[in-house]
């Protein structure tokens, strides 16, 4: 439940089907020089049937048809029903297993030629283009979280929310549009190079770079740049947010700053190692 990405099943279903495998694991294409933070798939010279699983190696095995690149498991499995029915009762007898999907069972039908790799390279969804085609990421970490939700906003995102041919469906609350108030010198509501979700009050606020969730109130003066505020946060007047993740309900009291000072930000929320601040989930923060 931590990875990103468009994929159309069905192609994958199709390709399972023509390799007449018992499993078939999605794997995308990451450089060979980075594949060591991915647990890797290893193909066989045909680059379909899998010879193994690697768990962050040192020397990722490069691709058959493509020696500078390396099958990263996506986490996706189709399987043949027999195939599988057959593997759990293997499994289950097996006093010695942990009865993982991953760690056991799969591993065990790859060990008798049954896995397929599916190269999501080809698996085309309709209304893709090219910078955003084969997207996928992992959000496991605070960095990745928080890179995931800046490709959103960028320009020509690299992960396009307005792909109308092949829309993500989710649910939000019924709840008014977005609304900006204020314009004089110095109080203006504004928001550049954002997302801003429904329930949202930028009143006076400047918002840059951010995404912004539903129900959140930005306040006159304050400042939020770089930064992820989940639903219900409220910043207060004159307060400045930079490069944080500020998670549900968190109200953020008047002129306090959050990414500005490492070491008071330290002592209060937790820092990943790349500078991005995490304000827990209805977390209480004194003035």
């Amino acid at each position: 439940a931590d990875h990103i990405y468009r994929m159309d099943p069905r192609q994958m279903v199709e390709a399972h089907i023509e390799s007449g495998a018992g499993v078939s694991v999605a794997g995308i294409r990451v450089r060979r020089q980075e594949a060591s933070d991915f647990g890797l798939i290893e193909a066989e010279e045909d680059g379909v049937t899998i010879k193994s699983f690697l768990e962050k190696p040192a020397d990722p095995p490069g691709l058959p048809d493509s020696p500078d690149e390396s099958y990263a498991s996506m986490g996706n499995y189709v399987f043949t029903a027999e195939a599988l029915i057959d593997a759990l009762d293997r499994d289950a007898a097996n006093e010695d297993s942990d009865h993982d999907i991953g760690g056991d069972i799969i591993p065990m039908m790859v060990a008798k030629g049954e896995g397929a790799v599916y190269d999501f390279k080809y698996n085309d969804v309709p209304g893709s283009t090219e910078r955003d085609r084969d997207y996928w990421r992992d959000v496991g970490t605070l960095e990745s979280y928080h890179e995931a939700h800046m490709d959103l906003i960028s320009y020509v995102p690299q992960f396009n929310l307005y792909n109308y041919e092949w829309p993500i469906l989710t649910w939000t609350p019924a709840m008014p549009p977005a609304k900006f108030v204020h314009e004089t010198e110095g109080r203006i509501g504004r928001a550049v190079d954002s997302m801003v979700c429904a329930g949202a009050i930028i009143s006076g606020g400047d918002v840059r770079r951010s995404v912004i969730s539903p129900g959140v109130r930005v306040n006159s003066y304050s400042s939020v740049e770089g930064s992820i505020l989940l639903p219900g946060v409220q910043v207060g007047r004159r307060a400045v947010v930079r490069n944080a993740i500020v998670d549900k309900n968190v109200r953020i009291p008047e002129g306090y700053e959050i990414g500005v000072n490492p070491e008071v930000d330290e002592a209060t929320f937790t820092i990943s190692d790349t500078g991005i601040v995490a304000v827990a989930k209805n977390q209480k923060i004194e003035p």
